[in-house]
């Protein structure tokens, strides 16, 4: 069993926030965790969508082609299938407990299409920014299937999906960027605990999806649906209440960089910004 570090600063919850109702794509409804009045941003992530339905009117249409620059999307399936099409050449089938991560760079278009007409649609997407430096980068995509991503128990009824970064000495499948990022999927039973070791100045955040957690040093408690921005510093205890939870768990190094954002494209000015308008329109993306 993977032995938790000793601790000396560990976390605590300092913002707390329910997501919003919201709606992507063609309609798709989606609760918007991160990029809503309650936590605009949290550098270096910009958005946070979780969605779960088994409603086929609630995602069947799905997410038609749109374009991205700047950035990097996250795509993480608990349940459904989700087939992604690009103008790179790119085709994948994200099915349950498969992740894509595409670096956007300097312009891509893209559709995600639900390949389901009944049963459930669970997942998340989120939005990593990327430094200026590499904003124009040449578009790159990975598609990561489930028997890729390592599971490791950690203790007594608590087992965690690493999906990008290392934790515990395991090192999930998708390759780092400047940003470093940490990303985890714990499922906890009844009454189990657990000591996640952090980067220390990383920002983080954990989004509980099933059940209930107590989070931090003091500890607070995290509702399902919640999202509990944490402190800095170098661990975060996490206890699962009574009927067990399951959360997502994401850090990442802050850029620090000025952020100018618009639908689907994130710039650091208003003049790249309005380019990457102008670029999409003449088709060179």
């Amino acid at each position: 069993m993977p032995a938790t570090p000793p601790s000396t600063s560990p976390r605590r919850v300092v913002h707390t926030a329910k997501g919003m109702p919201a709606s992507d794509g063609a309609g798709v409804k989606l609760n918007r965790v991160i990029g809503q009045p309650a936590l605009p941003d949290l550098d270096p992530f910009l958005m946070l969508d979780a969605f779960g339905s088994d409603d086929p009117d609630a995602y069947i249409a799905g997410f038609p082609d749109h374009p991205h620059r700047g950035f990097e999307t996250v795509t993480y399936m608990l349940a459904g299938r989700l087939r992604h099409r690009d103008n790179k050449g790119n085709e994948g089938l994200l099915t349950a407990g498969s992740v894509q991560w595409m670096t956007a760079g300097r312009g891509i278009v893209h559709s995600e299409m639900p390949e389901q007409e009944e049963g459930l649609m669970q997942g998340f997407q989120l939005w990593v920014n990327l430094p200026a430096k590499d904003k124009m980068t040449a578009p790159r995509y990975q598609d990561i299937a489930p028997e890729r991503i390592p599971v490791i128990d950690l203790a007594a009824g608590v087992r965690a999906k690493i999906i990008a970064g290392e934790a515990w000495g395991v090192r999930g499948p998708v390759q780092p960027g400047a940003t470093e990022p940490l990303f985890l999927d714990l499922h906890m039973a009844a009454g189990a605990d657990v000591t996640v070791p952090l980067a220390q100045d990383h920002n983080a955040f954990v989004y509980v999806y099933e059940g209930e957690a107590n989070v931090g040093e003091p500890a607070s408690r995290i509702a399902q649906g919640a999202v509990g921005v944490l402190s800095l510093g170098d661990s975060i205890p996490i206890a699962a209440g009574g009927k067990g939870t399951c959360l997502i768990l994401v850090a990442g190094k802050p850029l620090r960089e000025p952020v100018a954002k618009y639908g689907p494209f994130v710039m650091n000015t208003r003049a790249e910004l309005e380019q990457a308008f102008h670029d999409y329109q003449a088709g060179k993306f």
